[in-house]
């Protein structure tokens, strides 16, 4: 019966792992429905709630190309053209970013403008009307993914050393013994990845009904909500992304 304590841990661990994943999904989807959450987005603000500071980055530099104040070459560089000192703070941002010479590659730009102090404050401003996920949020929802991922593979890999150590007609029952914590933990792992897939981990549920409200028409907003994928290949290659 050494087949049992094997069982008995894969089952706590997985009652575990679920768990903390259930509670921090929970705690990161916001407050319930009509409890905040009202108003219109930003472009900036649909952006981070879609793709995170990187994605108000993104934006920011693709709005400056096609208002002339920025080439972005395809070799991924990022050229000012109108350096006045115009704009709101995101373009003040990638202008202070890009420094006195005027060129600086976009690599470079993306994190730097993504950690700016306006960026930040778009967050903080999110979280505050109860639209984005905290950043402890975030990392507590993510460990509970890993943790539940690792506890299916615990429970995989006790499952294939308890078989062996049983008489052969004992092995059926061993094997449906292991089959409800890795059932559970592989449930868990699927109804994870379909509540944030096609959601950000950035948006709260609140946040997730306003992103699905944007239409996708205006070519900003879709760059916002849907990423760079809907760009043209210049710019695609300009931004490094595929």
């Amino acid at each position: 019966m050494v087949w049992i304590p094997l069982l008995l841990l894969a089952g706590v661990v997985t009652a575990l792992a679920c768990a903390r994943l259930c509670r921090a999904s929970i705690a990161a989807g916001g407050p319930p429905a009509g409890a905040g959450g009202d108003g219109e987005l930003t472009l900036g603000e649909a952006a981070f709630l879609a793709g995170g500071p990187g994605r108000v980055a993104e934006l920011t530099l693709v709005s400056m190309h096609r208002a002339r104040r920025l080439l972005l070459a395809r070799t991924g560089w990022a050229t000012v053209v109108d350096g006045s000192g115009g704009g709101d703070e995101l373009e003040r941002a990638v202008l202070g970013a890009i420094g006195p010479e005027g060129q600086a590659p976009v690599p470079g730009l993306r994190p730097a403008v993504a950690a700016a102090a306006c960026v930040r404050r778009i967050e903080a401003g999110l979280v505050e009307r109860g639209l984005a996920v905290p950043a402890p949020g975030r990392r507590e929802v993510a460990a509970g993914l890993r943790a539940v991922r690792g506890a299916f593979l615990l429970a995989l890999a006790l499952g294939a050393v308890a078989v062996p150590l049983v008489p052969e007609a004992d092995r059926t029952r061993v094997i449906a013994g292991f089959v409800l914590p890795l059932t559970v933990s592989g449930l868990c792992l699927l109804i994870g990845r379909a509540e944030s897939y096609p959601r950000s981990p950035w948006a709260s549920h609140a946040g997730q009904r306003l992103l699905a409200g944007l239409s996708a028409e205006d070519p900003l907003t879709a760059l916002a909500t849907r990423g760079p994928a809907v760009l043209e290949p210049e710019l695609r290659a300009a931004l490094g992304t595929p």
